[in-house]
């Protein structure tokens, strides 16, 4: 009978004696990354421990060990490779307990295969699959790596699967699930869901800013064609005024010459030092010296105010970017001095 209760331990329960058995010390820093309704319900069931048995500490203090052991396995070389490892250190149907368990309560996120794999390889696995799933597929994957796909896919299909990210909201498990199956089909590998959202407006923006700008003009060109509002809402987001900092000196002082005074006063109120102090040190003493003055004069301004004139100088720089007047450094480009 006292078996079978501590079997049926819920996971609460297992979390509560797991924190008794660290002591109070490690507990309390782990409890400073909870939220407070986790923090609740602990101390609800610490409060209920009444005697622990050392057999009971025991498994759950292997349970832990396993379930990092495994959680370790997956971010090393995926589920396949943690159940393989775990299969031969400690049989296979309790390897597939944890690995399910893991699976379920971590929810290891769509497409973990897929992010391993390299992106030339997977250029040539995706290419053909309609724009949705790539658009799917390209949310999933870090930034740098969804960049270096999407500018290699035909010109034709860039903008579409760009457009598609950056509608995207919430995906249906559903969904999620099916694309995964026929993927892992057709690659032989195992994934999980996941429920998390991806895709977006911000997904996109952070793609593009790491392609080239050749294939970035390409995709907000045609954007700008198809859906004008969503291409200008994109362009907003490309380079915010703090970026200004990754601009050399000389690009600096042409923008200075293209913004109003008074603008660029109010678009350095509230902005850090560093951004601050690139703009002064490219200006003449004097000239610095008053747009001092003229911030200190103005007092406090609307936040909306700030960001209107920021967005204006970033409009300029993107105008003189355009015109080939100034450079700006982007990933998967080697900067060129001529």
């Amino acid at each position: 009978m006292l078996q079978s209760k501590k079997s049926q331990l819920t996971g609460r329960q297992k979390a509560a004696i797991f924190l008794v058995s660290l002591g109070s010390d490690v507990s309390s820093d782990i409890f400073k990354h909870l939220r407070e309704d986790e923090i609740e319900q602990l101390t609800f069931e610490i409060a209920r421990l009444d005697k622990i048995e050392p057999d009971e500490k025991d498994r759950v203090l292997q349970e832990f060990q396993e379930m990092m052991m495994a959680q370790e396995f997956i971010s090393t070389g995926g589920i396949d490779y943690a159940r393989d490892v775990l299969e031969r250190a400690l049989g296979t149907q309790k390897a597939i307990d944890i690995v399910n368990r893991l699976t379920s309560s971590l929810q290891v996120r769509p497409f973990d295969f897929i992010r391993r794999t390299d992106p030339s390889h997977l250029l040539n696995f995706i290419q053909g699959e309609h724009p949705q799933t790539i658009a799917l597929i390209l949310a999933y994957l870090d930034p740098q790596k969804a960049a270096a796909i999407l500018a290699e896919l035909p010109h034709n299909v860039q903008a579409d699967v760009a457009r598609r990210i950056a509608e995207m909201k919430r995906t249906s498990p559903d969904v999620l699930r099916e694309v995964e199956r026929v993927l892992e089909r057709k690659l032989s590998t195992l994934a999980s869901e996941d429920f998390t959202q991806a895709g977006g407006i911000d997904t996109i923006v952070e793609v593009l800013n790491n392609v080239d700008r050749g294939t970035e003009k390409i995709i907000i060109e045609a954007l700008e064609e198809e859906d004008p509002e969503l291409a200008e809402e994109i362009k907003k987001r490309m380079f915010v005024f703090e970026d200004i900092v990754l601009l050399d000196d000389r690009s600096i002082q042409k923008v200075l010459r293209e913004v109003d005074t008074q603008e660029l006063a109010k678009a350095l109120k509230g902005v850090d030092a560093e951004v601050q102090e690139k703009i002064f040190r490219n200006m003449s003493k004097r000239a610095a010296s008053l747009l001092r003055e003229d911030m200190d004069f103005m007092g406090p301004i609307r936040l909306r105010d700030v960001e209107e004139s920021q967005q204006k100088i970033v409009n300029i720089i993107r105008k003189l970017e355009d015109a080939g007047d100034i450079v700006v450094a982007r990933a998967g480009e080697e900067e060129l001095v001529v």
